[in-house]
């Protein structure tokens, strides 16, 4: 196992950091099977819970992220202060453990309950990961770094469709819970075997600057750089779109004939290819950008923006059967993710280095609180009243408006440059 990752000041990077990129990627891969399986199981559950469209985009959206951003912003705030691998295993040992008790679940409630824990326990996660990620990858790799943890969302959206299609229609929806709570627990084990990187400018003794420093350090930030709050107001607009992406499992069964086990299965194989490349490519194309030109990552998402978002909005209207329905698919589904590599790596250029999980933590409430809520919730509202194909264009109209953030968080990100 790794000793410690290299800091980045030499611009190369350790096998050590690429252990470490390696095994956070794993642990977001099952922090989104975990989180996603509501919405793969959900047509399983309407039948078998009598639950409603509305009820799950609750699920799926603030009654996961409610309690996931509020508690994480004290979690990003202790990452920047204590050690970061012993917070994450003690969280993912509390999210997998919750998870597995979602499997006992008869009603709405028993759902909801685990679940605000689930989001407890995840909230350790992507702070601290992220915050380690920047201490052992140089500046110019950082992109790459999260594109490559973010490539956990589509795969583990994909890996828990596969899961889905394979296991309930064999064991029951319930046995899925209770196989993710296991293989979680076992990874809290092995994640406690890695050290983590040094912190930029760590002192010898062990210092580390006080929460309520960190705090007042993240509230000048955000007040002082128009730019980042720009850029958050983009990035709830595109998270918004993906969030409304929740029910798309629901959309293909009830909506465009598909069975369930074909719906999750064909999910799982589009969401796994398309992701990753998606992730990859959008934090490549980020990294090249930046390279190019000051505010460069938040003008390749304006650009990102407007070619996936034309492609989603002839997707949901299409029907299914022709080469042109797969094809789409294809690539809504990378750009679903494709964005949140060069999303994180800007947010993280934009904020003081001693303050990036706290600042990440920060910018998941935003996200969360703005996007990931109301996404699926709305969109489970519309396919109530009239349809789910309604809702997912009217996401997909809202992804459209942040190319007017991003392109001024660019233009204010050029001007400081000059």
């Amino acid at each position: 196992m790794p000793t410690r990752a290299a800091a980045p000041a030499d611009e190369t990077v350790s096998r050590a950091a690429w252990g470490l990129l390696l095994f956070l990627t794993l642990l977001n891969i099952l922090n989104f099977v975990d989180r996603m399986l509501i919405a793969s199981l959900a047509p399983l559950l309407i039948q078998d819970l009598g639950l409603s469209r509305t009820q799950i985009g609750l699920l799926a959206g603030f009654g996961f992220v409610f309690f996931y951003t509020l508690v994480g912003l004290f979690l990003g705030l202790a990452a920047d202060r204590w050690p970061r691998i012993p917070l994450v295993a003690a969280g993912l040992t509390l999210w997998s453990a919750m998870t597995a008790l979602s499997g006992l679940a008869k009603s709405f409630a028993h759902l909801a309950l685990p679940r605000i824990f689930v989001g407890v326990g995840e909230a350790t996660l992507t702070p601290a990961a992220l915050s380690m990620l920047g201490d052992a990858f140089p500046r110019r790799r950082l992109g790459m770094a999260s594109g490559v943890y973010y490539s956990g969302i589509p795969l583990g959206t994909g890996a828990g469709l596969l899961l889905a299609s394979y296991v309930a229609p064999r064991y029951g929806w319930r046995a899925c819970f209770y196989v993710l709570g296991v293989f979680g627990i076992v990874a809290a084990g092995l994640l406690l075997l890695f050290r983590e990187p040094a912190r930029p400018g760590a002192s010898s003794a062990g210092e580390s600057p006080r929460l309520r420093d960190l705090a007042r350090d993240v509230g000048r930030a955000v007040l002082k750089r128009r730019e980042l709050v720009l850029t958050l107001a983009g990035g709830s607009l595109l998270v918004y779109g993906a969030g409304a992406a929740l029910h798309s499992v629901t959309w293909l069964v009830q909506e465009r004939g598909f069975t369930f086990g074909r719906a999750a299965f064909v999910s799982g194989l589009i969401a796994v290819p398309a992701g990753f490349f998606g992730n990859l490519a959008g934090g490549a194309f980020g990294d090249w950008w930046a390279r190019r030109r000051p505010g460069g990552r938040l003008w390749s998402l304006v650009l990102m923006t407007c070619f996936f978002t034309p492609v989603g909005l002839v997707f949901y209207q299409l029907t299914p059967g022709s080469p042109l329905f797969y094809v789409c698919w294809f690539v809504t589904a990378a750009g679903t993710s494709s964005w949140f590599g060069p999303l994180f790596a800007a947010i993280q250029e934009l904020s003081p280095s001693h303050t990036r999980s706290s600042m990440v933590a920060f910018a998941l409430l935003v996200l969360n609180l703005l996007g990931v809520g109301p996404g699926p919730l709305f969109t489970g509202m519309i396919g109530d009243a009239h349809s789910l194909s309604l809702g997912l264009l009217v996401s997909l109209g809202v992804v459209a408006t942040a190319v007017v953030p991003f392109a001024l968080a660019a233009r204010l990100a050029q001007r400081d440059a000059s």
